[in-house]
């Protein structure tokens, strides 16, 4: 039954989290502009649910110069960060954008990743365990486990567990595990 309606709550949360956050989102995108040449948000193609492509919006946090490559992929990822950046992406407040993606139904809340072609060997993992059954999400149970400090394997195996498990008390036990990492800075992805 959750699943039926995880959609809705999604959308109903989203909206009412914009309306919320509004005033700091409009204040860190007069802070992007301001502090670094560029636009405002990050825009970049993402595999979805049944592993279509959609665009993820995050506030941009590197400089445009930057090359489009994983961030494992970087050996000195810190030189193409800007000083705000590194906040956004030290607090997971780059993330908020993608409140517009729950909205528009890209997304969810708690679920897998949207991932880039860059992780293209993830997402062929995740449409054979089924977890590209399940639409992406802000946070996830690979995210709490580790986040970047995993290996391909492992994001694909918590992915498949989470898309086999859904459940409100699930959802909120990542949740939880999020806040508690982001209050903690733990496994949070600063580069």
């Amino acid at each position: 039954m959750y699943k039926g309606i995880k959609a809705i709550l999604d959308e109903f949360m989203g909206i009412c989290l914009t309306v919320i956050l509004l005033i700091p989102m409009i204040i860190i995108a007069i802070l992007v502009k301001i502090t670094s040449d560029g636009p405002i948000f990050f825009k970049q193609e993402r595999y979805g649910i049944h592993s279509q492509q959609f665009t993820i919006y995050k506030f941009r946090t590197m400089f445009i110069e930057t090359p489009e490559i994983s961030n494992q992929e970087f050996k000195d990822i810190d030189n193409f960060i800007t000083p705000l950046g590194k906040i956004l992406r030290r607090l997971s407040l780059d993330e908020l954008p993608q409140l517009f993606n729950i909205i528009m139904g890209d997304m969810s809340f708690i679920g897998p990743r949207p991932l880039s072609k860059s992780d293209i060997s993830v997402v062929r993992m995740r449409e054979k365990n089924g977890a590209n059954q399940v639409r992406p999400g802000i946070t996830g149970l690979a995210q709490v486990n580790g986040r970047n400090n995993i290996l391909d394997n492992e994001k694909a195996y918590f992915d498949q567990i989470y898309a086999e498990n859904i459940s409100f008390f699930y959802d909120m036990k990542i949740l939880f595990k999020t806040f508690v990492n982001v209050a903690l800075a733990r496994d949070i992805n600063r580069k």
